[in-house]
């Protein structure tokens, strides 16, 4: 005959599920299970508060007694999720039910505790409903006649058609009940789960809280919250992204109203905890060819109240190099999100630079607005013009240069990882057209960066890295573009075990960068702890006078291997390289030291 599951303990499981709480005794619990032990005894060790209790010193024996009393409960919610529906459990200590112990009793001692659990059979759905559902939506697919009944089914189907119908408009949706049904002679459950799903609602008002330097109108801008639109869970997330990216707030909670206005708003409350507008940091890199690098930089957040963003970057560079002389930047950058649309802000910035590489030494002032769309959270492109002011001496002399820029760029950024990416790619690709004046060239600089991660073995504990890397410099002549526009290879960048810039055109007086580049590096790294990491390498990079990479350019190579370790903020890199192409080739190690990895 039909059974209807009506007891308590099972009632109060299907709809609270997991209850935490502790415990302790002399001996650890004696676990019997009369059969399928290996997929019902890690499910059940997991969650015995008996366990818990058991590991704490201070452990009592009442506390030992509620535990056991509590474990009832736990252990029927474990065996419900892996489908069985008619379990017997004992738990008995010193060979007492603890069931049948009084919660107050006041037992001297307890030496022994058994667990035994007869599972029993494991059921499967019987008939099953989820309704209503959104047009052409259906239930899923471990909700379906046949299929092994568990707990987590049935909750995740409830959950599965909230969401339906909260990304149709229906913010208010909630499950409103269940009948569930056990036929213990067939070992079925027959489940039925309905919804309300509420009216159909529009967004109204992002409501900011807690605010002392942004301006409230500044946040609603920010957040984009699409008012008067049909309403969807993605736009709330979208609004919470946007606010938490500007770097003003420590913490960013969106919640929505619980009252909705005039039949169809509704609001959403935004709480935002600032945090201290200012911040400062500071980087260094070395490597045994290019020297070393220091950085700084400073920060303001929330410059005019409107989370406007001050930076001043200072980068002091080829320190140590008995070659050139050291190389300084310095730059700043202000930058206003929410300019004209909620995902796109507008940029200023002002950098001053003086080079002194091995191939030429530049002096330039160069000016830049912006705009930056972030597309989607993967895809950001940006557009603007610039104002370039320069003088550079190489071999063709000493030049001057004024250009008007006008690059656009594009990122797509679908690696798992920014800081030690495992798998996907990233792609960055600039076109910057410019126009020259005063007897300068005109012509446009090309440049594309792609990257490639896969991760191989049984704990993807292999890594293999590619990048290609592309250059040109279309319309301009070599002698009529600025030094810093050209292309070069060798180093850190490029081709490691190569000098710093080593390879360019051959030229009367030396050499000069090129009008094409074309750069490859392979890696392999492999992990040897949870810390540690082994790669190894090679770079190949290519440089030629003309636009396209052909036959009028040269080759060289670098090889070596490296170690990683990882810090949490990133991996810090050691690399030992040599040259495998030209003269040098196997005769000479460079070493490179930084933060992160290579690409």
């Amino acid at each position: 005959m039909p059974l209807r599951i009506t007891h308590l303990s099972i009632l109060t499981v299907i709809l609270g599920f997991f209850i935490a709480l502790e415990a302790k005794a002399t001996d650890a619990p004696r676990l019997i299970i009369s059969q399928n032990a290996a997929e019902i005894e890690p499910k059940v060790t997991a969650v015995l508060a008996l366990t818990a209790t058991l590991a704490r010193k201070d452990a009592q024996v009442d506390d030992v007694l509620a535990a056991a009393q509590a474990d009832y409960r736990r252990i029927l919610a474990a065996l419900y999720d892996l489908g069985y529906f008619a379990p017997n459990v004992s738990i008995r200590l010193d060979g007492t039910e603890a069931a049948a112990i009084p919660p107050f009793a006041r037992l001297p001692r307890i030496d022994k505790i058994s667990i035994v659990i007869d599972p029993g059979r494991k059921f499967s759905f019987g008939k099953t409903a989820l309704i209503p559902l959104p047009k052409g939506a259906q239930k899923p697919a471990d909700f379906q006649t046949g299929q092994v009944a568990t707990l987590s089914a049935m909750k995740d189907a409830a959950a599965n058609a909230v969401t339906l119908w909260r990304n149709a408009g229906h913010a208010k949706a909630r499950v409103q009940g269940q009948d569930i049904f056990a036929d213990q002679a067939t070992a079925r459950i027959d489940a039925r789960l309905s919804v309300a799903p509420g009216p159909k609602l529009r967004f109204g008002k992002l409501r900011p809280n807690r605010l002392t330097r942004l301006r409230p109108n500044r946040a609603r801008a920010i957040a984009g919250l699409p008012s008067g639109k049909v309403f969807h869970p993605e736009e709330v997330t979208k609004a919470a992204k946007r606010l938490r990216s500007t770097g003003v707030f420590r913490s960013v909670v969106l919640t929505e109203a619980d009252q909705v206005r005039n039949g169809d708003l509704l609001d959403i409350d935004a709480e935002l905890t600032e945090q201290k507008p200012r911040r400062f940091g500071f980087g260094a890199e070395v490597s045994s060819t290019e020297g070393g690098t220091l950085s700084a930089f400073w920060m303001h957040r929330n410059l005019l109240g409107g989370a406007e963003r001050l930076r001043i970057d200072a980068e002091i560079s080829d320190i140590g190099v008995t070659l050139n002389e050291i190389d300084y930047r310095l730059g700043i950058n202000l930058t206003r999100p929410a300019t004209f649309r909620p995902d796109t802000s507008l940029s200023f910035e002002a950098e001053y630079a003086q080079i002194d590489d091995p191939a030429f030494n530049l002096s330039s002032l160069s000016l830049e607005m912006s705009l930056t769309r972030e597309v989607t959270d993967q895809l950001e492109v940006s557009a603007g013009f610039g104002l370039i002011r320069s003088r550079s001496t190489d071999v063709f002399g000493t030049r001057d240069f004024t250009l008007l820029t006008f690059p656009v760029s594009a990122t797509l950024d679908k690696r798992d990882d920014t800081l030690s990416p495992s798998g996907g790619y990233f792609l960055d690709a600039t076109v910057m057209p410019f126009v020259g004046a005063a007897g300068t060239g005109s012509g446009a600089r090309i440049k594309a960066d792609t990257r490639a991660y896969r991760a191989v073995g049984s704990k993807n504990n292999i890594v293999f890295a590619g990048r290609l890397q592309l250059g040109s410099i279309a319309g301009a002549s070599l002698q009529d573009t600025p030094s810093d526009f050209l292309f070069f290879s060798g180093g850190g960048g490029t081709v490691r075990g190569q000098a710093f810039q080593s390879l360019g055109v051959t030229q009367a007086g030396g050499i000069s960068g090129g009008r094409s580049f074309l750069g490859a590096s392979a890696e392999v790294r492999a992990n040897v702890s949870d810390k540690t990491s082994l790669v190894g390498f090679y770079d190949t990079g290519f440089i030629g006078a003309d636009s396209l990479p052909g036959s009028n350019g040269a080759w060289h190579s670098g090889a070596g291997i490296g170690v990683r370790y990882d810090t949490g903020l990133g991996p810090i890199r050691l690399d030992l390289a040599t040259p495998v192409s030209g003269a040098k080739a196997l005769k000479r190690v460079e070493i490179y030291v930084g933060i992160g990895q290579a690409f």
